[in-house]
């Protein structure tokens, strides 16, 4: 049996009356429309007027004890044996003041629970599940299958968007790849994430959030259809919200207003522009910049990723080294290098990650002294013996590193200086925040806190650290940083979250098609601000470079997405790229300038998203929520509420079925006689040319923008020629 702490909590109560949509009833209470109702048989029924939202089934929680033990590395996963469930019964139910309680106990009385629910608000209600008697190593509670139920979210997901009938684990993780049992040091499958989060949205107009920091085990409908169980993997309390909506996009702003949850920091005007990953060194970054003024492509930020040096990867690619200043060896003179781009007109952004390595090559001075450091001060979590934790199964093998421990709030600020230090010393404008998942479930904390809550709750505090060192330093929004981890309260910590490692192929759990299912579950838990590497990172097994199709169709999506990015790969000697022929140059450059006619529609949805969460990439069923043919599909989208795009991610592929819902849609690329929605039609879809439609009007500035719009228009540079 294992001893569970629960923390983070101390607000599910999450700003309990001081939250919702703004209306006013939210701040008298709820009205007497809105109550939570229990019947004779446990049934526990959400209602607003003649709505019926999120109903537990009557089956009762279910108690749990065994033994379990982690396996994998990066990825980890749990195997349980020894296994004794106890299922509780209802005992009696009480309804009163538009609220309910449900008392339970097993079979022989020696364990109880009880419910009480109740609305705290017309927009949100809160429920509470505490059980007594012997400890439990986990708690389960039964939520009813509807027919017409759905189950969208819980945080990225790689594989579609309603999670209905699947099964699957929720903690913080490293993605993994070879998802579809190619092999791979951290091998994940269709549901391990960097981005989990106990939370899903129903289509019908609600959503539920579990509030725990700890592992949550789902079986939606999988194991039995007429109940989703949700398993909190602790014997303490369990404490959820329901968010009633009416409608979808309602239930995404009304998750943001729950203080543990949050929104992301603002994006400046140049956040929605091309930036282009470069790295190889100052004379490398140098002539692509030039590059790609020669090209006459836009460019409004650089974002090099190896500024600290470059390593070799255990799988043959291009790494980084993980430290937090400068290789003046490769990047000579960093400090002018970065005031030379700043004068031409571009942003400089940078990499960091928060493994503190141990291990010093004398050729990368700066990892001892930060480790050394940490160590002296107790700001690096323990292993079982009370010393420090030294991993040597991590990212940048054969070099050992230590994780901070963020129980100790001295940590944070101890990070927060050194990061600082970057922003202070060579004025960058913001840095990839990369990993936050590899925090072992055996570590010691400081504090005594559960490792696996901790392990959840690490992206929360590493990008916190970022946020607040630019809110500090750069306090007029000049700056941009993007993240890949995640857990309930990211949103609120940090400022963009791009896909992960896609692998540079069109796999389908691997690769591009996993990007669009992603972005869309990050803008149904309310992080409105994503991008991608365009076309991918990691190298697949066997090894497969980018291909021109891959390229060109990842630019393509690319165009369409908030932060249009590249990212030249592990691979990147080999990987295809903008320049490698004229035709994928003037391909590129063409949908760079269909982004730059997007840009003042995306700033401002983003500009809407501070206040509301509403994605900008919006999954179907939140612009045409009464259409149910829209609920499933997690292969196309809407940038706000009038532009449909519907990318090409299979290889090969010259057409593609995309759905239309009722309205009247202009086709972008031809212009001319739009076609009338309410049906799935199949369209062609050569390179160049993804299906995108318009709602009730053309849209020729995008058909037309490489030659209505100025380089001018698309950039703060100055040409040089």
């Amino acid at each position: 049996m294992r001893k569970l702490w629960l923390i983070g909590l101390g607000c599910l109560i999450l700003g309990a009356c001081g939250c919702g949509n703004g209306s006013d009833a939210d701040f008298g209470g709820p009205s007497g429309q809105t109550r939570v109702a229990a019947s004779e048989d446990g049934t526990v029924e959400v209602q607003v007027g003649d709505r019926v939202l999120f109903a537990l089934a009557p089956t009762g929680p279910i108690a749990r004890n065994f033994v379990e033990q982690p396996t994998g590395i990066g990825t980890v996963r749990f195997r349980r044996t020894e296994e004794v469930q106890d299922r509780l019964g209802v005992v009696s139910v009480s309804n009163r003041d538009n609220g309910a309680t449900v008392e339970y106990a097993s079979a022989d009385g020696a364990r109880t629970a009880r419910l009480t629910a109740m609305p705290l608000t017309d927009s949100e209600s809160e429920f509470r599940l505490e059980v007594a008697g012997p400890e439990a190593d986990s708690i389960a509670v039964g939520i009813r299958c509807d027919p017409e139920g759905t189950f969208h979210g819980f945080g990225e997901q790689y594989n579609a968007t309603n999670q209905r009938g699947e099964r699957f684990p929720l903690m913080v993780n490293e993605q993994g790849n070879g998802r579809t049992g190619g092999g791979g040091v951290s091998e994940g499958d269709s549901h391990t994430t960097y981005f989990p989060m106990p939370y899903y949205l129903d289509a019908r107009g609600f959503g539920a959030l579990f509030v725990t920091d700890r592992r949550v085990d789902v079986d939606l409908c999988a194991s039995d259809p007429a109940t989703a169980w949700i398993e909190v993997i602790s014997g303490a309390p369990i404490q959820w919200r329901v968010f009633h909506g009416p409608t979808p996009l309602d239930v995404i702003g009304q998750l943001g207003d729950v203080e543990l949850v949050g929104r992301p920091a603002p994006l400046p005007d140049w956040a929605f522009r091309l930036w282009i990953g470069s790295q190889g060194g100052r004379a490398a970054v140098l002539a692509e910049v030039q590059a790609l003024e020669d090209a006459g492509i836009p460019v409004s930020a650089f974002w090099v990723q190896d500024w600290s040096g470059t390593r070799v990867n255990f799988d043959g690619g291009f790494g980084v080294e993980y430290t937090w200043s400068p290789d003046e060896a490769l990047y000579g003179d960093f400090a002018e290098l970065v005031s030379n781009l700043h004068a031409r007109g571009y942003k400089f952004l940078a990499y960091v990650n928060p493994f503190i390595v141990q291990d010093s090559d004398p050729d990368t001075p700066g990892f001892d002294e930060r480790f050394l450091a940490m160590e002296s001060l107790g700001l690096l979590v323990k292993d079982q013996e009370g010393d420090t934790y030294i991993e040597l199964a991590v990212p940048n093998f054969p070099q050992r590193d230590s994780h901070p421990d963020f129980s100790n709030p001295e940590t944070i600020e101890f990070i927060k200086e050194r990061l600082a230090n970057i922003v202070r010393d060579y004025d960058i404008d913001g840095w990839m925040a990369d990993f936050g998942e590899w925090l072992p479930v055996d570590s010691v904390a400081s504090d005594g806190s559960d490792p696996i809550a901790r392990r959840n709750t690490f992206p929360v505090e590493w990008q916190r650290a970022s946020r607040e060192v630019f809110e500090d330093l750069r306090p007029d929004g000049d700056w941009a940083v993007f993240a890949r981890s995640g857990w309930t309260g990211a949103q609120g910590t940090s400022q963009i979250h791009w896909a992960g490692d896609q692998q540079t192929n069109f796999d389908r759990l691997d690769g591009l098609p996993t990007v669009i299912p992603a972005l869309l579950n990050l803008g149904l838990i309310g992080q409105p601000y994503v991008t991608h590497d365009i076309a991918g990172f990691a190298i697949a097994e066997p090894p497969q470079p980018s291909t021109k199709e891959l390229f060109m169709r990842w630019t393509e999506l690319g165009a369409f997405t908030p932060i249009m990015r590249t990212h030249e790969g592990a691979d990147r000697d080999n990987n295809w790229s903008w320049e490698t022929d004229e035709e994928t140059t003037a391909h590129f450059r063409r949908f760079v300038f269909v982004h730059c006619a997007l840009a003042p529609e995306l700033k401002a949805l983003a500009d809407e998203a501070q206040h509301t969460s509403a994605p900008i990439l919006r999954h179907m069923m939140l612009v045409f929520p009464e259409d149910r043919n829209t609920w499933d599909l997690s292969d196309q989208f809407m940038i706000g509420d009038s532009l449909l795009v519907a990318p090409v991610v299979t290889e090969g592929a010259t057409s593609r079925s995309v759905y239309l819902p009722e309205g009247t849609w202009f086709d972008v690329w031809k212009g001319g006689d739009p076609r009338v929605g309410g049906e799935t039609v199949t369209v062609e879809a050569p390179i160049g040319r993804p299906p995108v439609y318009s709602l009730d009007r053309d849209r020729p500035d995008l058909r037309n923008a490489e030659t209505e719009l100025d380089y001018e228009d698309c950039t703060l540079a100055t040409r040089r020629r």
